[in-house]
């Protein structure tokens, strides 16, 4: 057994009952009177030069950009419901440079372009935080890096050959960790700074919005797209509430939501994921527990937590506590009930009750989950449809709020008719492998979690079923 499977056998079902008593379910990040009100929904008949369709991190970001290259472009987005209500607002705020969902996941299914995806990555990011500077966004923008822990003994002696290297990183071993952060679970880490950031990811939409309708965007909420067509001059598209927008260019971020071009639906799936908000943690609980340089966590199983620290309003620490379960449900289903898992609640307790035992019985204000639209290499592709006046970006798989500024630079390119070093890229040129069918998808979906479950119980060995998928290219290894 894993250390976070003998956790949930050891944490009583009255301790995991009291933890969750009091606790909301929706997200810690949107439950805020921060939150900027409503702006109506697109009515009419509208013309625009460029169509944004997506209100999260992909759609904000691309009508951003189109507006700082050409501030007389006429730039449109609608929203089907609020502006970051869905994955941009439920995330936890890890603003990573990778655009390939990790260095050897890059490795795997991009092996020429490792390098210089790397270096592409980091250069998103710095321009991120330029734009941020730049245009004075509150998003709690905090350049403290990840410390990357190993939760199970073995996993120590991967983290000390990535810190050779990787001359910027810094390595823990099992008893500096312990002063770095308060934790008997952890065995060693690994302090990576370059190019890791942690945002308020309610506010980075927020900001963003405020941003665009500063530079001129106009910005429709539930306005919820239903159809789209293309005619000779213009591509029209319709909303639930009767508008018809005819656009020269149209750009869909809509992400794990059903793509209005029906030819990139095979290659997502809506994958769940988790999280908890502790209650704010008394002076004496942050003394204890040190982690004095905020840094995000992330374990090294394939069943990962993701784990950080945030201060609320009231200028009190909390810890985030995520990650674990993937869940996927029969026919892609985006269901309401699925926004929330007890299940996948209680288990988290029994794991940060384990992972943090000198903050006690704390307890959790806020239990929230999300869809992430997952594709079959785990990093965005690119569709293009109409004669290069449409063009979607999806498939970001969890590690979208860097990289989505990324994919909206791609799309204006295709859309602007421009050949740049990342049109030509084979992130870009080439797409994952799509999901087959019912009951195929489900099935597999469920043996590849089994097997990755059986992974970390065998030290990360990976068996014949997760080796058969890294040979046809459906493996993941972040």
């Amino acid at each position: 057994m894993t250390t976070y499977e003998r956790a949930e056998a050891a944490v009583s079902a009255e301790r995991i009952d009291a933890a969750l008593a009091n606790t909301r379910r929706e997200p810690y990040w949107l439950d805020t009177d921060e939150r900027p009100a409503a702006l109506p929904p697109a009515t009419g008949a509208l013309e625009t030069d460029l169509l944004v369709v997506g209100g999260g991190y992909t759609g904000l970001w691309t009508a951003l950009l189109a507006k700082e290259r050409d501030a007389s472009r006429r730039v449109i987005l609608i929203e089907g419901q609020r502006i970051g209500w869905a994955a941009s607002g439920r995330n936890g705020g890890f603003c990573e440079a990778s655009l390939t969902h990790g260095a050897s996941n890059g490795e795997r299914h991009l092996p020429k372009e490792t390098a210089r995806l790397h270096e592409l990555g980091l250069e998103n990011i710095r321009e991120f935080g330029e734009t941020v500077r730049r245009y004075n966004m509150d998003c709690d923008w905090s350049e403290t890096g990840v410390l990357r822990v190993a939760s199970e003994p073995y996993q120590d002696a991967i983290l000390k050959a990535d810190a050779a290297s990787d001359p910027d990183a810094v390595y823990f071993d099992a008893a500096a960790v312990q002063t770095e952060v308060n934790s008997p679970v952890y065995h060693g880490a690994l302090w990576e700074r370059e190019g890791n950031v942690l945002v308020h990811p309610a506010k980075l939409a927020w900001e963003l919005r405020r941003v665009c309708l500063e530079l001129g965007v106009d910005i429709y909420e539930q306005s919820h797209a239903t159809d789209i067509s293309a005619a000779a001059d213009a591509v029209t598209l319709t909303t639930d509430g009767g508008a018809t927008i005819r656009a020269q260019r149209v750009a869909l971020a809509t992400n794990v939501f059903p793509n209005l071009l029906k030819r990139a639906r095979p290659f997502t799936v809506p994958v769940w994921d988790y999280a908890l908000m502790s209650n704010p943690l008394t002076p004496e609980q942050s003394a204890a527990l040190g982690w004095a340089n905020d840094q995000g966590l992330a374990d090294m199983n394939n069943r990962f937590h993701y784990i950080r620290k945030t201060r609320g309003a009231d200028g009190l620490e909390r810890i985030l506590f995520g990650g674990y379960d993937a869940l996927y449900h029969f026919g892609k289903g985006l269901n309401e009930e699925y926004y929330n898992s007890e299940p996948t609640y209680r288990r988290l307790v029994a794991h940060f009750y384990e992972t943090f035992p000198v903050l006690g019985d704390i307890g959790f204000s806020h239990a929230w989950g999300g869809a992430i639209d997952s594709c079959s290499r785990f990093f965005s592709f690119f569709t293009r449809a109409h004669r290069d006046r449409v063009v979607s970006a999806t498939g970001f798989t969890g590690l979208g709020v860097g990289a989505t500024r990324f994919g909206a630079n791609v799309m204006l390119d295709l859309l602007d008719g421009l050949t740049t070093e990342r049109t030509q890229l084979d992130l870009v040129r080439k797409k994952p492998i799509p999901f087959p069918p019912e009951p195929i998808a489900a099935l597999g979906v469920k043996i590849t979690t089994a097997e990755m479950a059986r992974s970390d119980r065998r030290e990360g060995k990976r068996g014949l079923w997760l080796s058969t998928m890294d040979a046809v290219g459906m493996g993941f290894d972040s």
